[in-house]
Protein backbone atom coordinates (compact mmCIF):
# COMPACT_ATOMS: atom_id res chain seq x y z
CA UNK A 1 0.00 0.00 0.00
CA UNK A 2 1.39 3.44 -1.13
CA UNK A 3 2.22 6.03 1.71
CA UNK A 4 -0.43 8.08 -0.14
CA UNK A 5 -3.26 5.51 0.16
CA UNK A 6 -2.69 4.52 4.06
CA UNK A 7 -3.05 8.43 4.52
CA UNK A 8 -6.51 8.64 3.07
CA UNK A 9 -7.08 5.31 4.72
CA UNK A 10 -6.38 6.30 8.12
CA UNK A 11 -8.11 9.99 7.42
CA UNK A 12 -11.40 7.52 6.32
CA UNK A 13 -11.31 6.14 9.82
CA UNK A 14 -10.42 9.28 11.87
CA UNK A 15 -12.92 11.38 9.80
CA UNK A 16 -14.81 13.09 11.96
CA UNK A 17 -11.96 14.19 14.57
CA UNK A 18 -10.43 15.10 11.15
CA UNK A 19 -13.11 17.09 10.29
CA UNK A 20 -12.90 19.17 13.63
CA UNK A 21 -8.77 19.95 13.05
CA UNK A 22 -9.78 20.91 9.01
CA UNK A 23 -12.70 23.36 10.81
CA UNK A 24 -10.09 24.57 13.51
CA UNK A 25 -7.34 25.49 10.53
CA UNK A 26 -9.74 26.80 8.03
CA UNK A 27 -11.08 29.37 11.27
CA UNK A 28 -7.24 30.05 11.63
CA UNK A 29 -6.55 31.01 7.91
CA UNK A 30 -9.58 33.46 7.73
CA UNK A 31 -9.53 35.15 10.43
CA UNK A 32 -5.60 34.76 11.66
CA UNK A 33 -3.67 34.58 8.35
CA UNK A 34 -5.67 36.55 5.51
CA UNK A 35 -6.28 39.66 7.77
CA UNK A 36 -2.29 39.78 7.47
CA UNK A 37 -2.48 41.28 4.30
CA UNK A 38 -3.51 44.44 6.03
CA UNK A 39 -0.30 44.71 7.94
CA UNK A 40 1.39 46.59 4.48
CA UNK A 41 -0.92 49.34 5.47
CA UNK A 42 1.95 49.82 8.54
CA UNK A 43 4.12 51.11 5.08
CA UNK A 44 1.70 53.14 3.61
CA UNK A 45 -0.60 56.45 4.14
CA UNK A 46 -3.45 54.18 3.75
CA UNK A 47 -7.14 56.44 3.75
CA UNK A 48 -10.41 54.24 4.25
CA UNK A 49 -11.77 56.30 0.63
CA UNK A 50 -9.21 54.12 -1.23
CA UNK A 51 -8.24 50.88 -0.82
CA UNK A 52 -5.07 49.29 0.36
CA UNK A 53 -3.87 48.94 -3.02
CA UNK A 54 -4.28 52.48 -4.47
CA UNK A 55 -2.65 53.63 -1.00
CA UNK A 56 0.82 55.44 -1.37
CA UNK A 57 4.01 53.89 -0.33
CA UNK A 58 5.83 55.68 3.15
CA UNK A 59 7.87 53.95 3.57
CA UNK A 60 9.40 53.67 7.64
CA UNK A 61 7.82 57.07 8.11
CA UNK A 62 4.88 55.84 10.33
CA UNK A 63 7.57 54.22 12.76
CA UNK A 64 9.95 56.98 12.60
CA UNK A 65 7.15 59.21 13.88
CA UNK A 66 6.43 56.89 16.56
CA UNK A 67 9.92 56.83 17.69
CA UNK A 68 10.10 60.07 17.61
CA UNK A 69 6.39 60.86 18.91
CA UNK A 70 6.57 63.51 22.69
CA UNK A 71 4.12 60.23 23.94
CA UNK A 72 6.87 57.30 23.27
CA UNK A 73 8.79 57.71 26.13
CA UNK A 74 5.78 57.76 28.73
CA UNK A 75 3.59 55.25 26.84
CA UNK A 76 6.73 52.81 26.91
CA UNK A 77 7.76 53.69 30.21
CA UNK A 78 4.03 52.22 31.44
CA UNK A 79 3.97 49.67 29.16
CA UNK A 80 6.95 48.37 30.64
CA UNK A 81 6.24 49.30 33.93
CA UNK A 82 3.06 47.57 34.44
CA UNK A 83 4.07 44.66 32.31
CA UNK A 84 7.48 43.85 34.21
CA UNK A 85 5.90 44.39 37.62
CA UNK A 86 3.04 41.82 36.62
CA UNK A 87 5.94 39.43 35.22
CA UNK A 88 8.56 39.42 38.01
CA UNK A 89 5.31 39.46 40.88
CA UNK A 90 2.69 37.66 39.11
CA UNK A 91 4.27 35.31 37.01
CA UNK A 92 5.95 33.27 40.54
CA UNK A 93 2.50 33.47 42.42
CA UNK A 94 0.08 30.97 40.96
CA UNK A 95 2.87 28.65 41.21
CA UNK A 96 3.70 29.35 44.58
CA UNK A 97 0.01 28.95 45.19
CA UNK A 98 -0.59 25.32 43.18
CA UNK A 99 2.55 24.47 45.59
CA UNK A 100 0.64 25.43 48.91
CA UNK A 101 -2.95 24.31 47.37
CA UNK A 102 -1.28 20.57 46.69
CA UNK A 103 -0.07 20.33 50.33
CA UNK A 104 -4.15 20.41 51.33
CA UNK A 105 -5.63 17.62 52.75
CA UNK A 106 -8.74 17.91 52.84
CA UNK A 107 -10.34 17.40 49.63
CA UNK A 108 -13.07 19.80 50.28
CA UNK A 109 -11.29 22.40 51.45
CA UNK A 110 -8.76 22.37 48.43
CA UNK A 111 -12.15 22.37 46.44
CA UNK A 112 -13.35 25.55 47.83
CA UNK A 113 -10.57 27.10 47.73
CA UNK A 114 -10.02 26.70 44.18
CA UNK A 115 -13.28 27.48 43.45
CA UNK A 116 -12.86 31.04 45.22
CA UNK A 117 -9.56 31.49 43.47
CA UNK A 118 -11.09 30.78 40.05
CA UNK A 119 -14.38 32.84 40.06
CA UNK A 120 -12.95 36.00 39.53
CA UNK A 121 -11.78 34.84 36.26
CA UNK A 122 -14.82 33.59 34.67
CA UNK A 123 -16.07 37.41 35.08
CA UNK A 124 -14.98 40.21 32.42
CA UNK A 125 -13.13 43.12 32.80
CA UNK A 126 -16.62 45.21 32.55
CA UNK A 127 -18.35 43.67 35.28
CA UNK A 128 -14.93 43.98 37.89
CA UNK A 129 -14.02 47.12 36.70
CA UNK A 130 -17.31 48.15 38.11
CA UNK A 131 -17.18 46.49 40.83
CA UNK A 132 -13.25 47.86 41.45
CA UNK A 133 -14.24 51.49 40.52
CA UNK A 134 -17.33 51.08 43.31
CA UNK A 135 -15.01 50.07 45.62
CA UNK A 136 -12.01 52.26 44.88
CA UNK A 137 -14.64 55.86 45.28
CA UNK A 138 -14.03 57.91 47.70
CA UNK A 139 -17.51 56.77 49.19
CA UNK A 140 -16.04 53.11 48.46
CA UNK A 141 -15.31 50.23 51.08
CA UNK A 142 -12.17 50.44 50.75
CA UNK A 143 -12.04 53.81 52.26
CA UNK A 144 -14.36 53.12 55.09
CA UNK A 145 -12.05 50.22 56.00
CA UNK A 146 -9.09 52.32 55.88
CA UNK A 147 -10.80 55.25 57.69
CA UNK A 148 -12.05 52.31 59.96
CA UNK A 149 -8.68 51.08 61.22
CA UNK A 150 -7.33 54.75 61.02
CA UNK A 151 -4.96 54.55 58.42
CA UNK A 152 -6.43 57.75 56.69
CA UNK A 153 -8.30 60.42 57.74
CA UNK A 154 -10.02 61.58 54.50
CA UNK A 155 -11.41 59.31 51.45
CA UNK A 156 -9.25 58.95 48.54
CA UNK A 157 -10.28 58.43 44.79
CA UNK A 158 -8.06 56.09 44.20
CA UNK A 159 -8.55 55.86 40.25
CA UNK A 160 -8.58 60.07 40.43
CA UNK A 161 -4.62 59.55 41.79
CA UNK A 162 -2.23 58.60 38.74
CA UNK A 163 0.16 57.34 41.59
CA UNK A 164 -2.31 54.60 42.69
CA UNK A 165 -2.76 53.50 39.26
CA UNK A 166 -0.51 50.74 38.75
CA UNK A 167 -0.81 49.09 41.78
CA UNK A 168 -4.32 48.96 41.42
CA UNK A 169 -3.83 47.13 37.93
CA UNK A 170 -1.33 45.14 39.22
CA UNK A 171 -3.14 43.94 42.45
CA UNK A 172 -6.52 43.48 40.33
CA UNK A 173 -4.94 41.46 37.99
CA UNK A 174 -3.38 38.98 40.34
CA UNK A 175 -6.24 38.37 41.94
CA UNK A 176 -8.28 38.16 38.67
CA UNK A 177 -6.00 35.41 37.40
CA UNK A 178 -4.21 33.81 40.11
CA UNK A 179 -6.43 30.41 40.36
CA UNK A 180 -6.45 30.19 37.10
CA UNK A 181 -2.81 30.31 36.30
CA UNK A 182 -2.19 27.78 39.11
CA UNK A 183 -4.36 24.84 36.90
CA UNK A 184 -1.51 24.22 34.79
CA UNK A 185 1.01 23.99 37.45
CA UNK A 186 -1.73 21.77 39.28
CA UNK A 187 -2.16 19.56 36.44
CA UNK A 188 1.92 19.32 36.10
CA UNK A 189 2.28 18.79 39.71
CA UNK A 190 -0.59 15.77 39.46
CA UNK A 191 1.58 13.95 37.31
CA UNK A 192 5.01 13.48 39.45
CA UNK A 193 5.31 9.91 40.36
CA UNK A 194 4.14 9.26 44.13
CA UNK A 195 7.24 7.41 44.74
CA UNK A 196 9.30 9.58 44.36
CA UNK A 197 7.76 11.79 47.25
CA UNK A 198 8.24 8.09 49.06
CA UNK A 199 11.72 7.73 49.09
CA UNK A 200 11.59 11.87 49.72
CA UNK A 201 9.69 11.20 52.91
CA UNK A 202 12.38 8.32 53.73
CA UNK A 203 15.09 10.09 53.63
CA UNK A 204 13.55 12.70 56.44
CA UNK A 205 12.31 15.26 54.22
CA UNK A 206 9.58 17.26 55.27
CA UNK A 207 6.85 19.04 53.54
CA UNK A 208 8.74 22.57 52.60
CA UNK A 209 12.07 20.13 51.32
CA UNK A 210 9.56 17.85 49.25
CA UNK A 211 8.44 20.77 47.53
CA UNK A 212 11.89 22.49 46.64
CA UNK A 213 13.37 19.55 46.19
CA UNK A 214 10.66 17.17 44.57
CA UNK A 215 7.82 18.94 42.86
CA UNK A 216 9.63 22.13 41.54
CA UNK A 217 12.06 20.40 40.09
CA UNK A 218 9.57 17.78 38.80
CA UNK A 219 7.63 20.67 36.80
CA UNK A 220 10.56 22.59 35.83
CA UNK A 221 10.05 22.41 31.96
CA UNK A 222 6.40 23.20 32.14
CA UNK A 223 7.24 26.43 34.28
CA UNK A 224 10.36 27.14 31.41
CA UNK A 225 7.58 26.92 29.16
CA UNK A 226 4.98 29.76 30.60
CA UNK A 227 7.94 32.31 31.45
CA UNK A 228 8.83 31.84 27.58
CA UNK A 229 5.39 32.37 26.67
CA UNK A 230 5.15 35.22 29.55
CA UNK A 231 8.26 37.15 28.71
CA UNK A 232 7.00 37.45 24.95
CA UNK A 233 3.94 38.95 26.30
CA UNK A 234 5.45 41.67 28.02
CA UNK A 235 4.51 44.90 25.66
CA UNK A 236 0.89 43.32 26.22
CA UNK A 237 -0.68 45.25 29.08
CA UNK A 238 -4.38 44.05 29.06
CA UNK A 239 -6.48 46.67 26.96
CA UNK A 240 -9.72 45.38 28.41
CA UNK A 241 -8.21 46.01 31.77
CA UNK A 242 -6.77 49.33 31.16
CA UNK A 243 -9.99 50.28 29.19
CA UNK A 244 -12.34 49.89 32.00
CA UNK A 245 -10.16 51.46 34.81
CA UNK A 246 -8.37 54.40 33.09
CA UNK A 247 -9.69 58.09 33.02
CA UNK A 248 -7.96 61.49 32.05
CA UNK A 249 -7.14 61.83 35.35
CA UNK A 250 -4.85 58.70 35.53
CA UNK A 251 -3.56 59.61 32.03
CA UNK A 252 -0.34 59.76 32.77
CA UNK A 253 0.39 56.45 34.10
CA UNK A 254 -2.01 54.62 31.98
CA UNK A 255 -1.53 55.22 28.40
CA UNK A 256 0.34 51.83 27.59
CA UNK A 257 0.75 50.56 23.94
CA UNK A 258 -2.42 48.95 23.37
CA UNK A 259 -4.44 52.13 24.72
CA UNK A 260 -2.78 54.56 22.34
CA UNK A 261 -3.03 52.47 19.33
CA UNK A 262 -6.68 52.36 19.89
CA UNK A 263 -6.53 55.74 20.65
CA UNK A 264 -4.60 56.83 17.23
CA UNK A 265 -6.21 54.37 15.12
CA UNK A 266 -10.04 53.82 16.09
CA UNK A 267 -10.53 57.61 17.67
CA UNK A 268 -8.52 59.57 15.53
CA UNK A 269 -8.42 57.62 12.63
CA UNK A 270 -4.53 57.26 11.70
CA UNK A 271 -5.00 53.69 11.06
CA UNK A 272 -1.64 53.30 8.83
CA UNK A 273 0.27 55.52 12.17
CA UNK A 274 -1.52 52.89 14.99
CA UNK A 275 -0.42 49.74 12.38
CA UNK A 276 2.87 50.29 12.50
CA UNK A 277 3.03 50.77 16.36
CA UNK A 278 1.15 47.60 16.33
CA UNK A 279 3.58 45.74 13.94
CA UNK A 280 6.04 47.70 16.03
CA UNK A 281 5.33 45.73 19.23
CA UNK A 282 4.46 42.53 17.46
CA UNK A 283 8.28 42.68 16.22
CA UNK A 284 9.52 43.39 19.86
CA UNK A 285 7.37 40.71 21.44
CA UNK A 286 8.97 37.49 18.31
CA UNK A 287 12.72 39.77 19.55
CA UNK A 288 12.00 38.45 23.14
CA UNK A 289 10.40 35.48 22.33
CA UNK A 290 13.38 34.20 20.58
CA UNK A 291 16.01 35.40 23.33
CA UNK A 292 13.81 33.86 25.97
CA UNK A 293 13.67 30.58 24.23
CA UNK A 294 17.22 30.61 23.62
CA UNK A 295 18.44 31.34 27.30
CA UNK A 296 15.82 28.61 28.58
CA UNK A 297 17.24 26.37 25.59
CA UNK A 298 20.87 26.53 27.42
CA UNK A 299 19.70 26.95 31.24
CA UNK A 300 17.89 24.38 31.81
CA UNK A 301 17.42 22.27 27.96
CA UNK A 302 13.70 23.50 27.71
CA UNK A 303 12.58 25.31 24.98
CA UNK A 304 9.39 26.02 22.45
CA UNK A 305 11.54 25.18 19.67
Amino acid sequence: MTPRRKLWKKFAAQKHLQTMALLGVAWMIVFNYIPMYGIIIAFKEFNIIKSIAEAPWVGLTHFKEFLADENFGNVMKNTLGISLIKLFIGFPLPIIFALFLNEVRSIRYKKAIQTISYLPHFLSWVVLGGILATWLADVGIINHILMGLHFIDQPISYLAEPKYFWTIIITSDIWKELGWSAIIYLAAIAGVSPEMYEAATIDGAGRFQKMWFVTLPAIKSTISILFILAVSGVLNSNFDQILVLRNSLNDSTSNVIDYYVYQTGLLSGRYSYSAAIGLFKSVIALILLLIANQVSKKINDTSLF
